[in-house]
């Protein structure tokens, strides 16, 4: 009987306890699934057209992701975030088919900020998303440089900081990228070699002052290469760095964004490559329901005559909080014999300028 009763006690202790550590940690699940149709002229050498569902992105790439934090009391708090990046045509994985490719993280958060480990964004991502009104739209400057969307960093150490209105932030990768194959998510540098300290590092910062009615920001990025790593860079004495300069101000509900996108190659093979990319738009809300969002994009490819222009219109009505529709027009010439597809993951004929129309549907859960 004594035995009973102590174990009953044990019991009794165990589920309070229980109770009391799962009211103080939560988990979220969230996701976005977003799709439609696209049509582009001129997608090859022929000047043929092409009508298709994209696989990559219509407003928004599609996820699900499952988030979670735990508090441990003085203002420590764990964090962690594992989410997935999926082709909603065909129910294929992203990210150079990772499970988790998107993010994929643990850490530590307090009044100083959050340490990071893992698969995470890096501060080249985070620049822009405030001053981009098309962010990772199908027709955006995402279709001219495709690391911007992409820009995460397998095996890093990440912080960052907000502290009134001024924000600061790094990632150091030990080895920025494990995939192979996956289009511009994958470039084959898993690093983490012995031997070799630079061998697919990458170092990402950034440093903000932001409040509501404007706000400018900067970020860093150099990462390097090693044998077999895509790009060029099949040497860790290869790097490409990339420095940004983005901006936003409000005009009561309407947004002007812009900002530079520096960016500069020193690969093998004599690849040498120096380029700006430029853009500037707006969002405009007619109701709480209906938003224009429009931009102009010039990347100008120095030395040379591949130089491209993006102009981009989207038209997006929210049937609730959670779905909207949306339609965006867009356009991109294409100089010299510069072959940059207007839609992202497409294809266009070397030279060839591109219209695009995508319809589609979008909603978050």
């Amino acid at each position: 009987m004594k035995n009973s009763r102590i174990l009953c006690a044990i019991a009794l202790v165990s589920v309070v306890v229980a109770g009391h550590a799962f009211a103080q940690s939560a988990v979220t699940v969230y996701g976005i699934i977003d799709t439609g149709v696209v049509y582009t002229s001129n997608a090859n050498a022929n000047g043929n057209s092409v009508m298709k569902m994209p696989s990559l992105t219509g407003t928004f790439p599609s996820r699900i992701g499952f988030k979670g934090v735990e508090d441990l009391g003085s203002g420590l708090q764990t964090i962690f975030v594992a989410e997935t990046g999926f082709a909603p045509d065909t129910g294929a994985m992203g990210q150079g088919n990772r499970i988790f490719g998107r993010q994929s993280y643990v850490g530590l958060k307090g009044a100083w900020g959050q340490i990071m480990l893992g698969r995470q964004v890096n501060m080249t991502y985070l620049a822009p998303l405030k001053s981009d009104v098309m962010g990772p739209n199908i027709f955006s400057i995402g279709s001219i440089d495709g690391y911007l969307p992409n820009a995460r960093s397998d095996n890093a150490i990440g912080y960052l900081g907000a502290f009134g209105s001024f924000t600061a932030g790094a990632t150091y990768s030990f080895g920025r990228d494990a995939a192979g194959t996956g289009g511009p998510a994958a470039t084959n540098c898993p690093g983490e070699v012995a031997g070799n300290a630079k061998a697919c590092r990458q170092f990402t910062g950034l440093l903000a002052y932001e409040t509501k009615a404007y706000g400018i920001n900067s970020s860093y990025d150099i990462l390097y290469g090693n044998a077999g790593a895509a790009g060029g860079l099949t040497s860790s004495d290869n790097c490409e760095q990339r420095v940004t300069v983005n901006g936003y101000w409000m005009l009561g509900d309407i947004k002007v964004g812009g900002g530079i996108v520096d960016h500069r190659i020193r690969a093998a093979s004599n690849l040498y490559k120096d380029s700006d990319l430029y853009y500037l738009g707006m969002s405009y809300p007619f109701s709480a329901a209906l938003v224009l969002d429009a931009q102009l994009a010039r990347l100008n490819t120095k030395g040379s005559s591949n130089d491209v222009t993006l102009s981009v219109a989207r038209l997006t009505y929210s049937l609730s909080k959670r779905t909207a529709v949306y339609s965006s027009l867009g356009y991109i010439k294409n100089g010299g014999t510069s072959a940059v597809s207007l839609d992202a993951g497409g294809t266009v004929g070397a030279g060839k300028n591109q219209l695009g129309l995508m319809t589609g549907v979008r909603h978050t859960f």
